[in-house]
């Protein structure tokens, strides 16, 4: 039997070249989204409807994600992955974040990998195992204007990850964290400027964003065999970004 994994917020960038990428390894993938048209157009096409299914689902609403993973259930019989990937921004200062924006961010960010959680987990258990991957963000690390909903949202995923950790691990549940830095996903595009890109290049070693392909290859490294001893891990994906001070740009210049 082919292994399955839950890819939440799947219709679109990370989620959904992580889709891909398990495809690509023999398993098959329920999606999972709140824009359910767009996932469904991006479900049609990956061009592979024997292993895949395509549920509209926000990961807020406990009710709305037991019956998605009831469904994916009858479809395929088991769940051996969970991808918490779902997740909102709301870019503004801390003193006009309205408490509406910061419960919204919460909700979604923290809150639903915590109920989808919950709601795989049994099914991992009935399967020997599983892993859980959480994607947090260099947000969660490194503070920044504009991010005080979102940063902490992060932060507080990456210690529910550890959280999960200790407690799951006795049962052969795996659980860890990616951590992006800048990645060229739809949102970045949207609302990074030309001189945010600049200064993003001039503090990451490797002196680029990272795509969503190299994301999802953490993600499924994570979820797969090959990751078996890991566990309460927060990976950084980000081209050195956590890694560095200040200077990269002088060191450059000076070279």
């Amino acid at each position: 039997m082919k292994k399955v994994a839950v890819v939440t917020g799947a219709a679109r960038g990370i989620g959904l070249a992580t889709t891909g990428k398990f495809l690509r390894q023999g398993w098959q993938v329920v999606m999972l989204d709140i824009d359910g048209e767009t996932q469904d157009q991006a479900c049609a096409g990956l061009k592979d409807p024997d292993n895949t299914l395509s549920i509209p689902c926000d990961v807020s609403r406990p009710g709305q994600v037991a019956a998605a993973i009831e469904c994916a259930v009858k479809r395929f019989g088991r769940i051996d992955a969970l991808v918490n990937n779902a997740g909102i921004a709301i870019f503004r200062s801390a003193m006009e974040t309205r408490f509406e924006d910061w419960s919204e961010v919460m909700a979604t960010n923290l809150s639903g990998p915590f109920i989808c959680t919950q709601a795989c987990v049994p099914e991992m258990r009935k399967a020997g195992g599983g892993s859980i991957v959480n994607i947090t963000s260099i947000s969660g690390v490194r503070a920044s204007t504009l991010r005080a909903a979102y940063g902490t949202s992060k932060a507080a995923l990456m210690h529910l990850t550890k959280q999960l950790a200790a407690e799951l691990g006795n049962e052969g549940i795996r659980v860890n964290a990616v951590s992006p830095g800048p990645v060229d996903t739809a949102m970045a595009k949207k609302v990074h400027t030309p001189d945010i890109r600049a200064d993003y290049h001039d503090a990451i070693p490797l002196n680029r964003y990272g795509t969503e392909d190299e994301l999802a290859e953490a993600i499924f490294f994570l979820s797969s065999d090959k990751a078996s001893y890991i566990n309460g891990n927060v990976l950084n994906v980000d081209g050195g970004f956590a890694a560095t001070g200040i200077g990269l740009k002088s060191l450059r210049d000076d070279g």
